[in-house]
């Protein structure tokens, strides 16, 4: 059986560990970059975006 790939990989991490962690992920099919912050129970994902708008992307 063939080894199956990861979707997303984690590809920059930073925080205090204590309240609020930043870790950026990469979507190894499109090439798009996410952030995902946390802090506490909460958190939030979105795309990262260049300065014209569109989601910066890294080549797979």
């Amino acid at each position: 059986m063939a080894k199956k790939e990861k979707r997303f990989e984690i590809i920059h991490e930073e925080g205090s560990g204590l309240s609020v962690a930043y870790t950026v992920f990469l979507d190894t099919a499109t090439g798009v970059q996410y952030l995902f912050a946390q802090s506490g129970y909460g958190g939030g994902l979105t795309p990262l975006l260049d300065q014209d708008g569109k989601p910066m992307t890294w080549e797979v």
